[in-house]
Protein backbone atom coordinates (compact mmCIF):
# COMPACT_ATOMS: atom_id res chain seq x y z
CA UNK A 1 0.00 0.00 0.00
CA UNK A 2 1.00 3.64 -0.32
CA UNK A 3 3.63 5.09 1.97
CA UNK A 4 3.07 8.50 3.55
CA UNK A 5 6.09 10.82 3.32
CA UNK A 6 5.66 13.26 6.17
CA UNK A 7 8.98 13.12 7.95
CA UNK A 8 7.87 10.90 10.80
CA UNK A 9 5.01 12.91 12.30
CA UNK A 10 3.13 11.43 15.24
CA UNK A 11 -0.37 12.15 16.44
CA UNK A 12 -0.63 15.11 18.78
CA UNK A 13 -1.38 14.49 22.41
CA UNK A 14 -4.29 16.43 23.90
CA UNK A 15 -3.67 18.22 27.18
CA UNK A 16 -7.12 17.16 28.39
CA UNK A 17 -7.29 14.36 30.96
CA UNK A 18 -8.90 11.35 29.38
CA UNK A 19 -10.71 8.15 30.31
CA UNK A 20 -9.36 4.69 29.59
CA UNK A 21 -10.06 2.98 26.28
CA UNK A 22 -12.31 0.42 27.97
CA UNK A 23 -14.61 3.02 29.53
CA UNK A 24 -15.72 4.79 26.34
CA UNK A 25 -16.29 3.48 22.83
CA UNK A 26 -14.10 4.65 19.98
CA UNK A 27 -15.73 6.04 16.84
CA UNK A 28 -14.55 5.63 13.25
CA UNK A 29 -16.71 7.75 10.94
CA UNK A 30 -16.16 7.07 7.22
CA UNK A 31 -17.70 9.47 4.71
CA UNK A 32 -17.39 9.25 0.94
CA UNK A 33 -17.81 12.01 -1.62
CA UNK A 34 -20.43 11.79 -4.42
CA UNK A 35 -21.15 8.09 -3.84
CA UNK A 36 -24.87 7.52 -4.27
CA UNK A 37 -27.22 5.08 -2.58
CA UNK A 38 -26.93 2.81 -5.61
CA UNK A 39 -23.13 2.64 -5.64
CA UNK A 40 -23.06 -0.51 -3.51
CA UNK A 41 -23.49 -4.15 -4.49
CA UNK A 42 -25.62 -4.48 -1.33
CA UNK A 43 -28.23 -2.21 -2.94
CA UNK A 44 -28.58 -4.20 -6.13
CA UNK A 45 -25.87 -2.65 -8.32
CA UNK A 46 -24.85 -5.45 -10.69
CA UNK A 47 -21.52 -3.85 -11.62
CA UNK A 48 -19.77 -2.46 -8.55
CA UNK A 49 -18.20 -4.79 -5.98
CA UNK A 50 -18.23 -3.63 -2.35
CA UNK A 51 -17.85 -6.72 -0.14
CA UNK A 52 -16.41 -4.89 2.87
CA UNK A 53 -19.11 -2.24 2.95
CA UNK A 54 -21.76 -4.92 2.45
CA UNK A 55 -20.33 -6.85 5.39
CA UNK A 56 -20.20 -3.70 7.52
CA UNK A 57 -23.86 -2.99 6.73
CA UNK A 58 -25.04 -6.50 7.57
CA UNK A 59 -23.06 -6.66 10.83
CA UNK A 60 -24.90 -3.66 12.29
CA UNK A 61 -27.70 -1.25 11.42
CA UNK A 62 -28.76 -0.25 7.94
CA UNK A 63 -30.84 2.91 7.62
CA UNK A 64 -33.65 2.56 5.11
CA UNK A 65 -34.17 6.27 4.47
CA UNK A 66 -31.30 8.47 5.56
CA UNK A 67 -31.24 11.95 4.06
CA UNK A 68 -28.45 14.46 3.59
CA UNK A 69 -28.12 17.67 1.58
CA UNK A 70 -27.80 17.69 -2.23
CA UNK A 71 -24.23 19.07 -2.10
CA UNK A 72 -21.15 18.16 -0.12
CA UNK A 73 -20.21 21.14 2.10
CA UNK A 74 -23.78 21.60 3.41
CA UNK A 75 -24.02 17.89 4.25
CA UNK A 76 -20.71 17.96 6.08
CA UNK A 77 -21.73 20.96 8.16
CA UNK A 78 -24.93 19.21 9.26
CA UNK A 79 -23.20 15.88 9.95
CA UNK A 80 -20.62 17.61 12.14
CA UNK A 81 -22.97 19.90 14.09
CA UNK A 82 -26.40 18.29 14.27
CA UNK A 83 -27.82 21.48 12.76
CA UNK A 84 -29.28 22.45 9.42
CA UNK A 85 -26.39 23.76 7.36
CA UNK A 86 -27.84 27.23 6.83
CA UNK A 87 -27.72 27.80 10.59
CA UNK A 88 -23.96 27.14 10.52
CA UNK A 89 -23.27 29.67 7.76
CA UNK A 90 -22.66 26.96 5.15
CA UNK A 91 -24.71 27.70 2.04
CA UNK A 92 -22.97 26.27 -1.00
CA UNK A 93 -19.65 24.75 -2.12
CA UNK A 94 -17.30 27.59 -3.10
CA UNK A 95 -16.49 31.33 -3.01
CA UNK A 96 -16.75 31.38 0.78
CA UNK A 97 -20.26 29.95 0.90
CA UNK A 98 -18.85 26.55 1.93
CA UNK A 99 -17.50 27.94 5.20
CA UNK A 100 -18.86 26.90 8.57
CA UNK A 101 -18.67 29.45 11.38
CA UNK A 102 -15.81 28.88 13.79
CA UNK A 103 -18.26 29.30 16.67
CA UNK A 104 -20.12 26.11 15.69
CA UNK A 105 -19.60 23.19 18.08
CA UNK A 106 -18.55 20.15 16.06
CA UNK A 107 -18.50 16.44 16.79
CA UNK A 108 -14.73 16.65 17.09
CA UNK A 109 -14.95 19.36 19.74
CA UNK A 110 -17.56 17.42 21.70
CA UNK A 111 -15.43 14.27 21.65
CA UNK A 112 -12.29 16.20 22.59
CA UNK A 113 -14.12 17.83 25.51
CA UNK A 114 -14.80 14.28 26.68
CA UNK A 115 -11.14 13.26 26.59
CA UNK A 116 -10.99 11.68 23.14
CA UNK A 117 -8.14 11.98 20.66
CA UNK A 118 -9.53 13.39 17.42
CA UNK A 119 -8.25 12.95 13.86
CA UNK A 120 -9.51 13.95 10.42
CA UNK A 121 -8.09 12.33 7.28
CA UNK A 122 -9.52 13.50 3.97
CA UNK A 123 -11.66 16.27 2.54
CA UNK A 124 -12.83 18.98 4.96
CA UNK A 125 -14.69 21.52 2.76
CA UNK A 126 -16.02 23.67 5.59
CA UNK A 127 -13.43 26.44 5.70
CA UNK A 128 -9.76 26.78 4.74
CA UNK A 129 -8.60 29.29 7.36
CA UNK A 130 -8.29 29.26 11.15
CA UNK A 131 -10.48 29.10 13.16
CA UNK A 132 -12.71 27.37 10.56
CA UNK A 133 -10.21 24.70 9.51
CA UNK A 134 -10.08 21.16 10.98
CA UNK A 135 -7.55 22.01 13.69
CA UNK A 136 -9.64 25.03 14.66
CA UNK A 137 -12.82 22.93 14.77
CA UNK A 138 -11.66 20.27 17.19
CA UNK A 139 -9.27 17.93 15.39
CA UNK A 140 -5.90 17.24 17.01
CA UNK A 141 -4.62 15.74 13.77
CA UNK A 142 -5.46 16.55 10.15
CA UNK A 143 -4.18 15.23 6.86
CA UNK A 144 -6.02 16.04 3.66
CA UNK A 145 -7.31 19.16 1.99
CA UNK A 146 -9.81 21.85 2.92
CA UNK A 147 -11.09 22.67 -0.58
CA UNK A 148 -14.13 21.19 -2.33
CA UNK A 149 -12.04 18.90 -4.53
CA UNK A 150 -8.42 18.12 -5.27
CA UNK A 151 -6.59 18.37 -8.59
CA UNK A 152 -4.54 15.18 -8.51
CA UNK A 153 -5.02 11.85 -6.73
CA UNK A 154 -1.57 10.32 -7.32
CA UNK A 155 1.65 11.34 -5.49
CA UNK A 156 0.09 14.63 -4.48
CA UNK A 157 0.77 17.29 -1.86
CA UNK A 158 -1.66 17.38 1.07
CA UNK A 159 -2.09 19.53 4.14
CA UNK A 160 -0.82 18.08 7.40
CA UNK A 161 -2.13 20.38 10.14
CA UNK A 162 -0.69 23.76 9.06
CA UNK A 163 1.96 22.50 6.61
CA UNK A 164 1.90 21.04 3.11
CA UNK A 165 3.57 17.64 2.75
CA UNK A 166 4.37 15.33 -0.15
CA UNK A 167 2.69 11.93 -0.30
CA UNK A 168 3.34 8.82 -2.36
CA UNK A 169 0.56 6.69 -3.79
CA UNK A 170 -3.15 6.99 -4.52
CA UNK A 171 -4.91 9.50 -2.29
CA UNK A 172 -7.49 7.13 -0.77
CA UNK A 173 -4.71 4.71 0.19
CA UNK A 174 -2.64 7.55 1.66
CA UNK A 175 -5.53 8.87 3.75
CA UNK A 176 -6.22 5.37 5.02
CA UNK A 177 -2.56 4.95 5.97
CA UNK A 178 -2.80 8.12 8.05
CA UNK A 179 -6.02 6.97 9.71
CA UNK A 180 -4.46 3.59 10.53
CA UNK A 181 -1.47 5.34 12.06
CA UNK A 182 -3.78 7.51 14.16
CA UNK A 183 -5.74 4.48 15.39
CA UNK A 184 -2.57 2.60 16.30
CA UNK A 185 -1.10 5.62 18.09
CA UNK A 186 -4.25 6.13 20.14
CA UNK A 187 -5.22 2.51 20.79
CA UNK A 188 -4.85 2.91 24.56
CA UNK A 189 -7.34 5.79 24.83
CA UNK A 190 -10.69 6.59 23.23
CA UNK A 191 -10.52 8.22 19.83
CA UNK A 192 -12.76 9.82 17.22
CA UNK A 193 -11.38 9.11 13.75
CA UNK A 194 -13.13 10.96 10.92
CA UNK A 195 -12.22 9.64 7.45
CA UNK A 196 -13.94 11.78 4.79
CA UNK A 197 -12.59 10.20 1.59
CA UNK A 198 -12.77 12.42 -1.51
CA UNK A 199 -13.56 9.49 -3.84
CA UNK A 200 -15.46 9.00 -6.08
CA UNK A 201 -15.61 12.78 -6.69
CA UNK A 202 -13.96 13.88 -9.94
CA UNK A 203 -11.35 14.09 -11.38
CA UNK A 204 -11.79 10.54 -12.63
CA UNK A 205 -8.47 9.04 -11.58
CA UNK A 206 -7.93 5.47 -10.43
CA UNK A 207 -5.28 2.78 -10.72
CA UNK A 208 -5.25 0.55 -13.81
CA UNK A 209 -6.22 -2.61 -11.95
CA UNK A 210 -9.54 -1.08 -10.89
CA UNK A 211 -10.22 0.74 -14.15
CA UNK A 212 -9.56 -2.22 -16.45
CA UNK A 213 -11.71 -4.48 -14.27
CA UNK A 214 -14.77 -2.31 -14.84
CA UNK A 215 -13.98 -1.59 -18.47
CA UNK A 216 -14.05 -5.37 -18.96
CA UNK A 217 -17.64 -5.32 -17.70
CA UNK A 218 -18.60 -3.15 -20.67
CA UNK A 219 -18.80 0.18 -18.85
CA UNK A 220 -17.75 3.50 -20.33
CA UNK A 221 -14.65 5.30 -19.04
CA UNK A 222 -16.57 7.49 -16.58
CA UNK A 223 -18.48 4.71 -14.87
CA UNK A 224 -15.44 2.41 -14.91
CA UNK A 225 -13.48 5.16 -13.14
CA UNK A 226 -16.19 5.84 -10.58
CA UNK A 227 -16.84 2.20 -9.76
CA UNK A 228 -13.10 1.61 -9.63
CA UNK A 229 -12.74 4.42 -7.09
CA UNK A 230 -15.67 2.98 -5.09
CA UNK A 231 -14.05 -0.47 -5.00
CA UNK A 232 -10.78 1.12 -3.90
CA UNK A 233 -12.69 2.84 -1.08
CA UNK A 234 -14.19 -0.55 -0.18
CA UNK A 235 -10.71 -2.11 -0.03
CA UNK A 236 -9.58 0.66 2.31
CA UNK A 237 -12.65 0.26 4.50
CA UNK A 238 -11.57 -3.36 4.75
CA UNK A 239 -8.13 -2.22 5.91
CA UNK A 240 -9.68 -0.02 8.62
CA UNK A 241 -11.89 -2.86 9.88
CA UNK A 242 -8.94 -5.27 9.84
CA UNK A 243 -6.85 -2.87 11.92
CA UNK A 244 -9.58 -2.68 14.57
CA UNK A 245 -9.61 -6.49 14.67
CA UNK A 246 -5.81 -6.68 14.83
CA UNK A 247 -5.63 -4.26 17.77
CA UNK A 248 -8.53 -5.86 19.63
CA UNK A 249 -10.58 -2.67 19.30
CA UNK A 250 -13.48 -3.83 17.12
CA UNK A 251 -15.81 -4.75 20.00
CA UNK A 252 -15.50 -1.30 21.57
CA UNK A 253 -15.55 0.77 18.37
CA UNK A 254 -18.60 2.28 16.72
CA UNK A 255 -18.06 2.33 12.94
CA UNK A 256 -20.20 4.71 10.89
CA UNK A 257 -20.35 4.81 7.11
CA UNK A 258 -22.27 7.40 5.10
CA UNK A 259 -22.03 9.40 1.89
CA UNK A 260 -22.54 13.12 1.43
CA UNK A 261 -25.07 13.36 -1.43
CA UNK A 262 -26.50 11.50 -4.40
CA UNK A 263 -24.36 10.17 -7.26
CA UNK A 264 -22.29 12.59 -9.34
CA UNK A 265 -23.89 11.46 -12.59
CA UNK A 266 -26.69 9.38 -14.05
CA UNK A 267 -26.14 5.72 -13.17
CA UNK A 268 -27.89 3.03 -11.16
CA UNK A 269 -29.51 4.57 -8.07
CA UNK A 270 -32.38 2.28 -7.15
CA UNK A 271 -34.92 3.80 -9.54
CA UNK A 272 -34.94 7.06 -7.59
CA UNK A 273 -35.39 10.42 -9.28
CA UNK A 274 -32.52 12.90 -9.06
CA UNK A 275 -28.74 12.95 -8.67
CA UNK A 276 -26.25 15.18 -6.83
CA UNK A 277 -27.54 18.75 -6.68
CA UNK A 278 -31.20 17.71 -6.80
CA UNK A 279 -33.74 17.95 -3.96
CA UNK A 280 -35.51 14.87 -5.30
CA UNK A 281 -35.10 11.58 -3.45
CA UNK A 282 -32.13 10.37 -5.49
CA UNK A 283 -30.14 13.52 -4.74
CA UNK A 284 -30.39 13.24 -0.96
CA UNK A 285 -31.12 9.65 0.09
CA UNK A 286 -27.83 7.91 0.82
CA UNK A 287 -26.47 4.90 2.73
CA UNK A 288 -25.91 5.01 6.48
CA UNK A 289 -24.49 1.98 8.28
CA UNK A 290 -23.59 1.86 11.99
CA UNK A 291 -21.83 -1.12 13.57
CA UNK A 292 -21.18 -1.65 17.29
CA UNK A 293 -20.60 -5.33 18.07
CA UNK A 294 -22.73 -6.78 20.89
CA UNK A 295 -24.58 -3.47 21.26
CA UNK A 296 -26.23 -3.02 17.86
CA UNK A 297 -27.75 -6.24 16.54
CA UNK A 298 -26.58 -7.46 13.13
CA UNK A 299 -29.13 -6.98 10.36
CA UNK A 300 -30.87 -4.17 12.26
CA UNK A 301 -33.10 -2.14 9.95
CA UNK A 302 -33.86 1.50 10.80
CA UNK A 303 -37.06 2.24 8.89
CA UNK A 304 -38.19 5.73 10.03
CA UNK A 305 -36.90 8.75 8.11
CA UNK A 306 -33.60 10.00 9.53
CA UNK A 307 -31.13 12.69 8.49
CA UNK A 308 -27.62 14.06 8.75
CA UNK A 309 -28.70 16.34 11.60
CA UNK A 310 -29.28 13.21 13.73
CA UNK A 311 -25.71 11.94 13.71
CA UNK A 312 -24.23 14.23 16.39
CA UNK A 313 -26.98 13.69 18.99
CA UNK A 314 -26.97 9.96 18.23
CA UNK A 315 -23.23 9.54 18.76
CA UNK A 316 -23.43 11.69 21.89
CA UNK A 317 -26.14 9.34 23.14
CA UNK A 318 -24.38 6.10 22.20
CA UNK A 319 -21.08 7.21 23.76
CA UNK A 320 -22.78 8.85 26.77
CA UNK A 321 -20.80 12.01 26.30
CA UNK A 322 -21.10 15.11 28.45
CA UNK A 323 -22.66 17.60 26.07
CA UNK A 324 -23.82 21.15 26.45
CA UNK A 325 -24.97 22.50 23.07
CA UNK A 326 -23.51 25.84 22.09
CA UNK A 327 -26.43 26.33 19.68
CA UNK A 328 -29.87 24.73 19.23
CA UNK A 329 -29.66 21.20 17.81
CA UNK A 330 -32.07 20.22 15.01
CA UNK A 331 -31.41 16.48 15.04
CA UNK A 332 -32.70 13.66 17.21
CA UNK A 333 -30.92 11.04 19.28
CA UNK A 334 -31.52 7.74 17.48
CA UNK A 335 -29.68 5.56 19.99
CA UNK A 336 -32.97 3.97 21.13
CA UNK A 337 -33.61 2.75 17.59
CA UNK A 338 -30.07 1.41 17.26
CA UNK A 339 -29.99 -0.38 20.62
CA UNK A 340 -33.39 -1.99 20.12
CA UNK A 341 -35.26 0.01 22.77
CA UNK A 342 -37.82 1.15 20.20
CA UNK A 343 -38.55 0.65 16.51
CA UNK A 344 -40.59 3.79 15.94
CA UNK A 345 -39.88 7.50 15.68
CA UNK A 346 -42.53 10.22 15.70
CA UNK A 347 -43.01 11.60 12.20
CA UNK A 348 -41.42 14.96 11.54
CA UNK A 349 -40.71 17.28 8.68
CA UNK A 350 -37.22 17.06 7.17
CA UNK A 351 -36.15 20.04 5.09
CA UNK A 352 -33.75 20.28 2.17
CA UNK A 353 -32.23 23.32 0.50
CA UNK A 354 -30.02 23.64 -2.57
CA UNK A 355 -27.56 26.50 -2.76
CA UNK A 356 -29.06 29.44 -4.55
CA UNK A 357 -28.79 33.15 -3.91
CA UNK A 358 -31.70 35.54 -4.10
CA UNK A 359 -31.36 39.16 -5.26
CA UNK A 360 -30.77 40.34 -1.68
CA UNK A 361 -27.85 37.95 -1.21
CA UNK A 362 -29.89 35.53 0.89
CA UNK A 363 -30.29 31.89 -0.17
CA UNK A 364 -33.48 31.08 -2.05
CA UNK A 365 -35.20 28.01 -3.53
CA UNK A 366 -35.10 25.25 -4.69
CA UNK A 367 -35.97 23.23 -1.64
CA UNK A 368 -37.98 20.28 -0.42
CA UNK A 369 -39.94 18.92 2.53
CA UNK A 370 -40.05 15.21 3.37
CA UNK A 371 -42.56 13.51 5.63
CA UNK A 372 -43.03 9.79 6.18
CA UNK A 373 -45.43 9.80 3.21
CA UNK A 374 -44.82 12.85 1.04
CA UNK A 375 -42.06 14.79 -0.68
CA UNK A 376 -42.82 18.39 -1.59
CA UNK A 377 -40.41 19.83 -4.18
CA UNK A 378 -40.15 23.60 -4.71
CA UNK A 379 -38.22 24.35 -7.87
CA UNK A 380 -38.16 27.18 -10.42
CA UNK A 381 -41.37 28.70 -9.06
CA UNK A 382 -43.14 25.35 -9.48
CA UNK A 383 -44.46 23.10 -6.72
CA UNK A 384 -44.60 19.30 -6.96
CA UNK A 385 -45.97 16.76 -4.51
CA UNK A 386 -45.23 13.04 -4.51
CA UNK A 387 -46.55 10.16 -2.44
CA UNK A 388 -43.30 8.38 -1.61
CA UNK A 389 -45.02 5.29 -0.18
CA UNK A 390 -47.02 4.53 -3.32
CA UNK A 391 -44.73 6.22 -5.85
CA UNK A 392 -41.09 6.06 -4.70
CA UNK A 393 -39.87 6.88 -8.23
CA UNK A 394 -41.75 10.23 -8.15
CA UNK A 395 -43.52 9.53 -11.42
CA UNK A 396 -46.88 11.14 -10.55
CA UNK A 397 -47.21 14.76 -9.39
CA UNK A 398 -50.13 15.10 -6.92
CA UNK A 399 -49.85 18.86 -6.36
CA UNK A 400 -53.06 19.67 -8.26
CA UNK A 401 -54.99 16.91 -6.47
CA UNK A 402 -53.91 17.79 -2.94
CA UNK A 403 -53.74 21.58 -2.67
CA UNK A 404 -54.21 21.60 1.12
CA UNK A 405 -51.32 19.22 1.65
CA UNK A 406 -49.19 21.36 -0.67
CA UNK A 407 -50.09 24.54 1.21
CA UNK A 408 -49.38 23.00 4.60
CA UNK A 409 -45.93 21.79 3.59
CA UNK A 410 -45.08 24.94 1.64
CA UNK A 411 -45.95 27.08 4.66
CA UNK A 412 -43.77 24.85 6.82
CA UNK A 413 -40.85 25.19 4.41
CA UNK A 414 -41.12 28.95 4.25
CA UNK A 415 -41.24 29.22 8.05
CA UNK A 416 -38.27 26.88 8.39
CA UNK A 417 -36.30 28.79 5.80
CA UNK A 418 -36.88 32.15 7.49
CA UNK A 419 -35.69 30.63 10.74
CA UNK A 420 -32.52 28.88 9.57
CA UNK A 421 -31.36 31.64 7.21
CA UNK A 422 -31.72 34.53 9.66
CA UNK A 423 -28.01 34.80 10.34
CA UNK A 424 -26.84 34.43 6.72
CA UNK A 425 -25.11 37.58 5.52
CA UNK A 426 -23.99 38.53 2.02
CA UNK A 427 -20.75 39.81 3.58
CA UNK A 428 -18.35 36.95 4.24
CA UNK A 429 -14.89 38.33 5.01
CA UNK A 430 -12.09 35.77 5.16
CA UNK A 431 -10.63 35.41 8.68
CA UNK A 432 -6.99 36.45 9.04
CA UNK A 433 -6.23 34.72 12.32
CA UNK A 434 -2.97 32.84 11.81
CA UNK A 435 0.64 33.43 10.88
CA UNK A 436 0.07 32.34 7.28
CA UNK A 437 -3.12 32.99 5.29
CA UNK A 438 -3.47 32.05 1.62
CA UNK A 439 -6.29 34.04 0.04
CA UNK A 440 -7.40 31.92 -2.91
CA UNK A 441 -8.86 33.20 -6.18
CA UNK A 442 -12.34 31.70 -5.49
CA UNK A 443 -12.46 33.84 -2.34
CA UNK A 444 -11.86 37.03 -4.34
CA UNK A 445 -14.19 39.55 -5.91
CA UNK A 446 -13.42 41.33 -9.19
CA UNK A 447 -14.73 43.86 -11.66
CA UNK A 448 -14.66 44.57 -15.38
CA UNK A 449 -13.96 41.73 -17.80
CA UNK A 450 -11.99 39.72 -15.25
CA UNK A 451 -13.34 36.16 -14.89
CA UNK A 452 -12.50 32.69 -13.66
CA UNK A 453 -10.57 30.28 -15.86
CA UNK A 454 -13.15 27.50 -15.43
CA UNK A 455 -16.07 29.85 -15.05
CA UNK A 456 -17.72 28.88 -11.77
CA UNK A 457 -14.96 29.72 -9.32
CA UNK A 458 -14.83 26.20 -7.92
CA UNK A 459 -11.90 25.13 -5.76
CA UNK A 460 -8.43 25.54 -7.36
CA UNK A 461 -9.73 27.92 -10.05
CA UNK A 462 -7.85 31.10 -10.95
CA UNK A 463 -8.56 34.57 -12.34
CA UNK A 464 -7.86 35.51 -15.97
CA UNK A 465 -8.75 38.08 -18.64
CA UNK A 466 -7.31 41.08 -16.80
CA UNK A 467 -7.23 43.58 -19.64
CA UNK A 468 -7.70 47.08 -18.26
CA UNK A 469 -6.37 49.31 -15.46
CA UNK A 470 -10.00 49.97 -14.54
CA UNK A 471 -10.39 46.29 -13.59
CA UNK A 472 -9.55 45.22 -10.07
CA UNK A 473 -9.46 42.16 -7.81
CA UNK A 474 -10.06 42.31 -4.08
CA UNK A 475 -10.42 40.19 -0.97
CA UNK A 476 -12.55 41.20 2.00
CA UNK A 477 -10.90 40.01 5.21
CA UNK A 478 -11.57 40.06 8.93
CA UNK A 479 -8.21 40.73 10.59
CA UNK A 480 -8.35 38.82 13.87
CA UNK A 481 -4.56 38.83 14.22
CA UNK A 482 -3.45 42.44 13.62
CA UNK A 483 0.14 43.15 12.71
CA UNK A 484 2.68 43.29 9.90
CA UNK A 485 2.23 40.85 6.99
CA UNK A 486 4.44 40.13 4.01
CA UNK A 487 2.32 39.98 0.85
CA UNK A 488 3.14 37.80 -2.16
CA UNK A 489 1.09 37.23 -5.32
CA UNK A 490 0.80 33.77 -6.88
CA UNK A 491 0.59 34.30 -10.63
CA UNK A 492 1.47 33.39 -14.18
CA UNK A 493 2.23 35.95 -16.90
CA UNK A 494 3.13 35.70 -20.60
CA UNK A 495 5.80 37.88 -22.19
CA UNK A 496 3.10 40.32 -23.27
CA UNK A 497 2.25 41.07 -19.61
CA UNK A 498 5.76 42.29 -18.74
CA UNK A 499 5.85 45.88 -17.61
CA UNK A 500 2.47 45.67 -15.89
CA UNK A 501 2.54 47.84 -12.76
CA UNK A 502 0.63 46.14 -9.93
CA UNK A 503 -0.63 47.91 -6.81
CA UNK A 504 -1.84 46.35 -3.56
CA UNK A 505 -3.84 48.56 -1.21
CA UNK A 506 -5.06 47.69 2.28
CA UNK A 507 -5.94 49.73 5.34
CA UNK A 508 -5.05 52.98 3.48
CA UNK A 509 -1.56 51.69 2.75
CA UNK A 510 -0.13 50.82 -0.67
CA UNK A 511 2.53 48.52 -2.11
CA UNK A 512 3.64 48.51 -5.75
CA UNK A 513 5.49 46.03 -7.93
CA UNK A 514 6.27 45.71 -11.64
CA UNK A 515 6.06 42.43 -13.54
CA UNK A 516 9.56 41.94 -14.93
CA UNK A 517 9.68 38.13 -15.30
CA UNK A 518 7.38 36.06 -17.46
CA UNK A 519 6.19 32.66 -16.26
CA UNK A 520 3.60 30.89 -18.38
CA UNK A 521 4.13 27.10 -18.30
CA UNK A 522 1.59 24.61 -19.67
CA UNK A 523 -0.80 22.76 -17.40
CA UNK A 524 0.58 19.63 -15.78
CA UNK A 525 -0.16 16.26 -17.39
CA UNK A 526 -3.06 14.58 -15.65
CA UNK A 527 -3.98 10.87 -15.43
CA UNK A 528 -7.70 11.60 -15.84
CA UNK A 529 -9.72 8.82 -17.47
CA UNK A 530 -12.24 11.34 -18.86
CA UNK A 531 -11.96 15.13 -19.35
CA UNK A 532 -12.75 17.00 -16.19
CA UNK A 533 -15.09 19.95 -15.63
CA UNK A 534 -12.76 21.51 -13.06
CA UNK A 535 -9.47 23.29 -13.83
CA UNK A 536 -6.31 21.25 -14.34
CA UNK A 537 -3.19 21.61 -12.23
CA UNK A 538 -0.42 23.98 -13.34
CA UNK A 539 2.77 25.53 -11.92
CA UNK A 540 2.72 29.06 -10.49
CA UNK A 541 5.26 31.76 -9.67
CA UNK A 542 5.45 34.14 -6.71
CA UNK A 543 5.81 37.92 -6.84
CA UNK A 544 6.81 39.44 -3.47
CA UNK A 545 5.27 42.85 -2.78
CA UNK A 546 6.63 43.81 0.63
CA UNK A 547 5.12 44.31 4.08
CA UNK A 548 1.86 45.93 5.15
CA UNK A 549 0.57 46.43 8.68
CA UNK A 550 -3.07 45.40 9.02
CA UNK A 551 -5.19 46.72 11.88
CA UNK A 552 -7.94 44.61 13.38
CA UNK A 553 -11.40 44.28 11.92
CA UNK A 554 -12.79 44.24 8.40
CA UNK A 555 -10.38 45.31 5.68
CA UNK A 556 -10.33 45.17 1.91
CA UNK A 557 -7.12 44.14 0.14
CA UNK A 558 -7.36 45.41 -3.42
CA UNK A 559 -5.13 44.44 -6.35
CA UNK A 560 -5.04 46.87 -9.28
CA UNK A 561 -2.92 47.49 -12.35
CA UNK A 562 -1.61 51.00 -12.88
CA UNK A 563 -0.83 50.03 -16.44
CA UNK A 564 -1.22 46.97 -18.67
CA UNK A 565 1.05 47.74 -21.64
CA UNK A 566 -0.29 45.13 -24.06
CA UNK A 567 -3.82 44.71 -22.83
CA UNK A 568 -3.31 41.37 -21.08
CA UNK A 569 -2.33 41.21 -17.42
CA UNK A 570 -1.30 38.36 -15.18
CA UNK A 571 -3.42 35.37 -14.22
CA UNK A 572 -3.94 35.36 -10.45
CA UNK A 573 -4.09 32.21 -8.30
CA UNK A 574 -3.79 33.56 -4.76
CA UNK A 575 -2.46 36.22 -2.41
CA UNK A 576 -0.30 35.03 0.48
CA UNK A 577 -0.18 36.90 3.80
CA UNK A 578 2.70 35.87 6.07
CA UNK A 579 3.39 37.37 9.48
CA UNK A 580 6.94 37.17 10.87
CA UNK A 581 7.32 34.48 13.52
Amino acid sequence: MAALIIGGWVARESATSYPTAASSPNVVFILTDDQGWGDLSLHGNRYVETPNLDRLARSGAQFERFFVSPLCAPSRASLLTGRYHLRTGTVSVTQGWERMRGAELTLAEVFRQNGYSTGCFGKWHNGEHAPEDPNGQGFDEFLGFCAGHWNNYFDTDLQHNDQMVSTKGFITDVLTDAALNFISTNKARPFFCYVPFNAPHSPHQVADRYFTKYKAKGLDDEQASIYGMVENVDDNVGRLLAKLDELGLAKNTIVVFATDNGPNGHRYNGNMKGIKGSVDEGGVRVPLFIRWPEKIRPQTRIRPNTAHIDLLPTLVGLCRLRFRPANPIDGRNLSGLLLGHTDTLPDRLLFTHVAGMGPNGIPAEPGAVRTAQYRLVLQKEQVHLYDMLRDPAQSTDLAAEKPQQVQTLQNAYEGWFRDVSRAISASRPVPVASQRVLLQAPEAHFSGKVRYQQGNGWANDWIINWQSPTDSIWWDVDVQRPGAYQLSLQYTAPESALGTVLTLTADSKTLQQTLRTSFDPPQKPSPDRVPRKEVYEKPWAWLPFGTLTLTGGHQRIRLQAGSIPNGQGAAVKALLLTAPK
